[in-house]
């Protein structure tokens, strides 16, 4: 079936043009999509059988496939079919069961799925002769891989799991701060009276306590037992996390190589018509990185797909030094792009969406 784009557009494909590129021919799945792979503006991706344990992380560079690589820093190779664990601080290199032929003005990215940086798996997407993690050329045609590296709790994972996704993209439909303001002027983005738009919505980390009980995020435990990254609700928080108080200077210290569940202390919305993704922060201003996975759907916090405005969950680890972050202080952005056209589904309609009005709120995983 052809399919077919202005040349002029500028937008990310919803999920019924995700649906109709592969039957196209521009998505090649080894087998057929399953239920919920195709979100609102996003394509999960799968593992296939093999996992190879690599020396180290690596990128392609041009004219060098990935598998090229994978022969010279192989370790050894585990086999997914039945399932493996995946140990922490290890690399990992699995090969995708979704390549792509991406016509020349489509262009994609990658990101970690929300309960993938929830869980604090690294993981990146490569193709080959690319020079960048997560970023796919218009008009790539090849392989994509999944590099992973758990780096807190070891991972049970099979053929077929579900830890990054990708979105198409045509143009720069990326918005602009008037057009930002413009927007949160129809649309209320984020329920502050005076937002920070400037590079986009800004975010910030509350560690009040207020409308928690009193308690602000979790720090997650060292030398626990294995997640099956398939798993539901099977496990409890308590053998897992450290519950985090407030403090009554509302501050708090995090530890160099710790992992936090945090909150932003705004709510925010994605209206149908536009997606978000939550943009690396300047490291100038503090030694600590948030938020692995990225991408906020079409409906995301919106009122009329079940939500109220919902916070942002930070996924937090310090650099090298201790580092005091302040109840307030801004620890990201989300930057809001166009869409193509509205999704059939919007993220909290009818598709089970995980965190649709959430809070503090950890992985899927895990048993409320």
């Amino acid at each position: 079936m052809p399919f077919s784009i202005a040349p002029d557009a500028q937008g990310i494909l919803p999920d019924r043009m995700i649906a109709a590129m592969a039957d196209a021919g521009l998505i090649l799945p080894a087998y057929p999509f399953v239920e919920s792979q195709i979100q609102p503006a996003s394509l999960d991706l799968r593992l296939g059988e093999i996992a190879f344990r690599v020396r180290a992380s690596f990128l392609p560079g041009p004219d060098t496939t990935v598998a090229e690589r994978i022969d010279e820093l192989k370790l050894h190779e585990i086999d997914l079919s039945d399932g493996a664990v995946l140990e922490t601080n290890c690399v990992y290199i699995v090969p995708l069961l979704e390549s792509l032929a991406l016509p020349a003005h489509i262009l994609a990215a990658a990101n970690p799925k929300s309960s993938t940086g929830r869980l604090d798996v690294f993981t990146r997407v490569i193709a080959d002769g690319t020079r960048r993690f997560d970023m796919i050329d218009a008009g790539y045609h090849g392989p994509l891989y999944a590099e992973i590296s758990p780096k807190t709790f070891p991972i049970l994972l099979r053929e077929g799991s579900r830890l990054s996704q990708i979105r198409f993209r045509c143009g720069h439909p990326l918005l602009g701060e008037e057009q930002l303001q413009e927007l949160h002027a129809r649309e209320r983005l984020v329920d502050s009276d005076a937002p920070d738009l400037a590079g986009g919505v800004a975010l910030s980390v509350d560690l009040s306590g207020e409308g928690s009980d009193g308690f602000v995020g979790y720090r997650a435990k060292r030398h626990t037992g294995v997640i099956d990254i398939d798993r539901r609700a099977g496990y409890t928080v308590g053998e897992f996390w450290e519950p985090i108080r407030a403090r009554a200077d509302r501050s708090l210290i995090l530890d160099p190589g710790e992992f936090y569940i945090l909150a932003s202390k705004e709510a925010v919305q994605v209206p149908p018509d536009y997606a978000a993704e939550m943009v690396p922060f300047d490291p100038l201003v503090g030694e600590f990185r948030v938020h692995y996975a990225g991408f906020f759907d079409p409906g995301f916090g919106y009122a009329g797909a079940g939500g109220q405005g919902s916070r942002a969950v930070l996924e937090v680890r310090s650099r090298e030094v201790p580092f005091i972050l302040e109840h307030g202080q801004i620890v990201g952005r989300l930057v809001y792009e166009k869409m193509l056209a509205p999704p059939d589904v919007l993220y909290g309609t009818r598709i089970a969406s995980n965190y649709q009005g959430q809070g503090l709120k950890l992985s899927k995983h895990f048993r409320v």
